[in-house]
């Protein structure tokens, strides 16, 4: 056990990152709560900001709490270095932001969470950046055929919210790749245990840490994982190829093969600042310490639920890649051996109303904006998570009027299932 890389995932989700606290002896993730920090001499502090040594500086940008979460979830994706942000809403903009810039172009799947839908097809643009969406992501040649020649980013979802679908990963990084771009995916809803995006292709992946690796419900909190083998000097990419004036001059591709990670370090995060609280940091790796445990329980619960809603004469459809009815059944089996996840949505009769009824009557699943909490979770997404989207906005992105969506927790199954019962008496009677 001499090679952290070479130890188990369930070993590196509680070790990587972490030692004893060499002051105190502290063997619990000591919560750094301080803004900066002591320099050794002149000599030090210019190296620092000069980036020929690396160390802290100052919190906005880097902290020892922060810094073990970025180890451990690069270590759990098998990337090269991480950023650790204020929000999954963070991560995504900082990693679009670290490639494209005003007149470029992305491509995105359609089947994305709202508010991910909405940074795309509405902030930002304002910027400057067109994203162009593709309506079937499961078609390799839709992908092509919305590149331009200032397109700078493929994105996507490796298991759509709420929709349910997995991306075809190595296909789309195939079509990425051939084009001279990176496919940037969100691997929020399957976290590194149950879907490893950079072994199929991907070149960076993002997560709402707030899910499914804190896990409790308790921070909000994003990360940006670089997976280290996208060469950045092709020309395609001058933010990696030319001289950084606010950064003495540094050209990122001569930084090595986490280049990504640090220019979005110490060029956005240092600019914009959506940095992430030592005490968030904290406790999202707390949670990541029981990360395959939890995940292992809530793929069984959903898969249960999702088995039980299919023969409910309530509903007139499920989806959830770990059906064998699924569309995405096979890629679930390839990319996801371990299971599809804890989110799933179901299509309820009645439409709208009987949605709302529906969640309206549920005691133990609480009615809240989230996923990825030990406790189980719904909601109605289009008059609520996706109510900013058009009606055709909607559909497009998996949305249906009487669709509602489940994060199933960790409670014991027998008690969802009778909760669930009892929503669909409400709905009946709408």
């Amino acid at each position: 056990m001499t090679d952290p890389q070479a130890w188990s995932f369930e070993t590196r989700q509680i070790h990587a990152g972490t030692s004893p606290d060499p002051t105190t002896g502290a063997r619990a993730l000591p919560i750094y709560a301080t803004t900066a920090y002591q320099f050794r001499d002149s000599q030090h502090a210019a190296d620092l900001f000069a980036l020929a040594e690396m160390g802290n500086i100052y919190t906005r940008i880097m902290n020892p709490t922060q810094d073990a979460l970025e180890q451990r979830v690069a270590s759990l994706e098998g990337g090269v270095a991480a950023l650790a942000v204020s929000s999954g809403q963070s991560a995504t903009t900082l990693a679009i932001l670290n490639v494209a810039e005003t007149g470029d172009h992305v491509v995105a799947s359609a089947s994305l969470y709202g508010g991910t839908y909405n940074l795309l097809h509405h902030s930002l643009p304002k910027l400057g950046i067109t994203v162009s969406f593709v309506e079937d992501p499961d078609d390799p040649e839709a992908w092509q055929a919305l590149v331009q020649d200032n397109t700078k980013a493929f994105f996507g979802e490796t298991i759509g919210n709420p929709k349910g679908d997995i991306l075809d990963i190595e296909a789309v990084a195939a079509v990425a790749h051939r084009n001279g771009v990176p496919l940037i995916v969100d691997n929020t809803i399957a976290t590194p245990f149950l879907i490893r995006p950079f072994e199929f292709g991907a070149d960076v992946v993002v997560h709402s840490a707030t899910k499914y690796l804190g896990g409790h419900g308790t921070a909000i909190a994003g990360i940006i994982v670089d997976g280290g083998t996208f060469d950045w000097s092709s020309g395609r990419f001058p933010g990696f190829t030319t001289p950084d004036p606010t950064y003495h001059g540094v050209v990122y591709k001569d930084l090595g093969a986490p280049a990504y990670a640090l220019k979005a370090r110490v060029q956005l995060l240092r600019d914009l600042g959506p940095a992430i609280s030592p005490f968030n940091a904290f406790l999202v790796v707390q949670g990541i310490e029981t990360l395959s445990l939890r995940m292992e329980r809530h793929v069984e619960n959903a898969l249960t639920v999702a088995q039980w809603l299919e023969t409910h004469d309530e509903v007139d459809a499920v989806n959830y890649p770990g059906l064998p009815s699924s569309r995405w059944h096979a890629a679930q089996q390839k990319y996801a051996p371990k299971g599809g996840g804890a989110v799933l949505t179901f299509e309820l009769h009645g439409g709208r109303e009987a949605g709302q009824k529906f969640v309206e009557a549920l005691e133990l699943h609480s009615h809240v904006a989230n996923i990825g909490d030990v406790r189980s979770l719904v909601i109605h997404p289009a008059s609520t998570t996706h109510s900013q989207l058009t009606a055709e906005e909607q559909l497009t992105t998996g949305v249906t009027p009487g669709l509602v969506r489940l994060a199933v927790g960790l409670e014991g199954i027998e008690d969802i299932l009778a909760d669930l019962e009892a929503g669909f008496r409400a709905a009946k009677s709408a």
